[in-house]
C-alpha cells in the first residue's frame, strides 16, 4: 500500500499522519462527550488537550529517538521527521500524564477525573492509529502460518498492529461502559486502562520483531509491567480512600 494518502501543492501527506490525526480528533470528540455526561468543565477539557496533544507527540517521538540513539546520533536531522512512523505510545502515555498533573495543580482540578474522562478516548485514538503502522509495513511480528497473517517483504508475519487495535477498541468499549455503568470512585477507569491494555500490550511485544531494547530486555514490556502494578495500586488506592 502506497503510505502517501494524497499531495498538496506538491508537498505529500502520508497515511501515518492522516490516522493518526484522525484517532485524535475522535478521541477529542468522546472526551468532550465524557466531560459533558459528568458535569465536567468542557473548556478545561480543551484547554487541556491543546497543551496535551502536542506535548504528548513530543514525547512519544522522544521516547523513540532515546532508545534507538545509534541511529539517530549519526542521523540528527531525521529525529524531528515523523512522517513514516518512529511515535512510540508509552512516551505519549509518559508525557500526558505529566503534563494532566500540572495541569490540574494549576486549575485545581482533580487530576483523576480529568484523566478518567479522556482516557477511554486515548484507547480509542490508539486503535485507528496503529493501522498507521500497517500502511507503512513495520510493527508486526515474526513469521506465522496463521490465516489471518500478513505479507511483509515476501515473508508471511503477524499482523501485531491488528492485534494490538483490537484490543485498543475493546479496552475503549469496556471503559465507557465502565465509566457509565459501574464506576464509583475518580481513578477507576484509568486503573483498568492500565492493567488491560498493559496486560495485551505485554503479549504483543513478545511477537514483534522490532522492539525497542534496552540492556537486552524489551522496553515495552518492562513499562507495560511498570503499567499494570501502577494500575492495580492505583485500583486500591482510590478504593480504599472511598471507603475511608
Amino acid at each position: 500500500m502506497d503510505p502517501v494518502a494524497f499531495r498538496i501543492f506538491g508537498i505529500e501527506i502520508m497515511w501515518y499522519g492522516v490516522l493518526i490525526s484522525l484517532g485524535v480528533l475522535l478521541g477529542v470528540f468522546f472526551a468532550l462527550k465524557e466531560a459533558k455526561r459528568t458535569g465536567f468543565k468542557e473548556d478545561n477539557v480543551l484547554d487541556f488537550l491543546l497543551i496535551a496533544i502536542p506535548v504528548a507527540i513530543v514525547g512519544a517521538r522522544a521516547y523513540y529517538v532515546i532508545f534507538t540513539w545509534d541511529y539517530y546520533s549519526t542521523n540528527l536531522s531525521e529525529i524531528i521527521n515523523i512522517r513514516n512512523g518512529g511515535l512510540a505510545i508509552h512516551g505519549a502515555l509518559i508525557a500526558g500524564i505529566i503534563t494532566g498533573i500540572l495541569f490540574c495543580r494549576k486549575r485545581k482540578i482533580n487530576v483523576l477525573q480529568l484523566l478518567d474522562i479522556l482516557i477511554p478516548s486515548v484507547a480509542l485514538g490508539q486503535a485507528i492509529g496503529r493501522w498507521g503502522n500497517f500502511v507503512n509495513q513495520e510493527a508486526h511480528g515474526g513469521p506465522t502460518d496463521l490465516p489471518w497473517g500478513i505479507v511483509v517483504n515476501g515473508q508471511k508475519v503477524h499482523p501485531t498492529f491488528l492485534y494490538e487495535s483490537i484490543i485498543n477498541l475493546a479496552v475503549f468499549i469496556f471503559l465507557t461502559w465502565f465509566a457509565r455503568k459501574k464506576k464509583t470512585t475518580h481513578g477507576q477507569v484509568l486503573a483498568l486502562y492500565l492493567i488491560l491494555y498493559s496486560t495485551g500490550r505485554f503479549f504483543i511485544e513478545g511477537l514483534r520483531t522490532d522492539s525497542l531494547m534496552f540492556l537486552n530486555m524489551r522496553v515495552a514490556q518492562l513499562i507495560s509491567l511498570a503499567m499494570i502494578l501502577s494500575g492495580v495500586a492505583l485500583w486500591y488506592v482510590v478504593k480504599k480512600k472511598k471507603q475511608q
